[in-house]
């Protein structure tokens, strides 16, 4: 950054989301398409692991983009445009979950088309076989181990890998969308991978199947 330039110009240079959403700040209506075109498949993606309904995932991208809108008057960018709307997902994702848990309505259906190869722990377990060619797995045995997966991590687990390695974020970028210390997403992240080694692993090299007898 040079020395003349303050943080809310640099982002504005350097980051062509933080400019289009400066032009919804000033009502431009395509600018706002623009920005939803661009993040809400990607918004989708990440909500469904935290919630795991593709429906509801749907209702919250709507109601973070709501927030966005809502909130174009009073925005200044003090970071990249992306964090600061996972940061909005984050809290729409965890209002949620709680209110959810209030109701006490849990949900433990799986979504028949859970092997949709554009899911990115669907991507991450495809790369794992890959890595380990003595066994290779179909599309059915692969959903089912990634669903094993993901249900061997928390939610803040979760979230912080889709930022890490899907939304490719710093670790200070993921901190201030999950509200947390640089460290500890360190620590989250160190437990999610472990996480995922423990359920992954033993499947893909001897088709070992989580919480079942070989």
């Amino acid at each position: 950054m040079a020395l003349n330039q303050t943080p809310v110009e640099n982002y504005e240079l350097r980051d062509p989301d933080v400019r289009l959403m400066l032009r919804v700040r000033d009502d431009d209506a395509a600018a706002f398409e623009e920005l939803v075109a661009r993040y809400q498949s990607r918004l989708i993606t990440v909500l469904e692991q935290l919630v795991r309904k593709r429906e509801q995932a749907e209702d919250l991208a709507q109601e973070v983009f709501l927030r966005v809108f809502r909130a174009r008057k009073s925005y200044q960018p003090g970071a990249k445009f992306s964090t600061w709307l996972f940061t909005i997902a984050n809290n729409v994702a965890s209002n949620a979950k709680r209110s959810l848990a209030r109701r006490r309505e849990v949900n433990v259906s799986h979504r028949a088309q859970g092997d949709t190869p554009t899911d990115p722990l669907d991507q991450m377990a495809l790369a794992a076989s890959g890595q380990m060619p003595t066994r290779q797995l179909d599309r059915a045995e692969r959903a089912e181990m990634v669903r094993a997966a993901i249900g061997a991590l928390n939610e803040r687990q979760r979230m912080a890998l889709l930022l890490s390695k899907f939304e490719e974020m710093s670790y200070a970028e993921i901190a201030q969308a999950m509200d947390l210390s640089p460290q500890a997403v360190k620590s989250l992240l160190s437990r999610a991978r472990c996480n995922l080694r423990e359920v992954l692993e033993p499947y893909i090299a001897e088709g070992i199947k989580p919480g079942r007898e070989q």
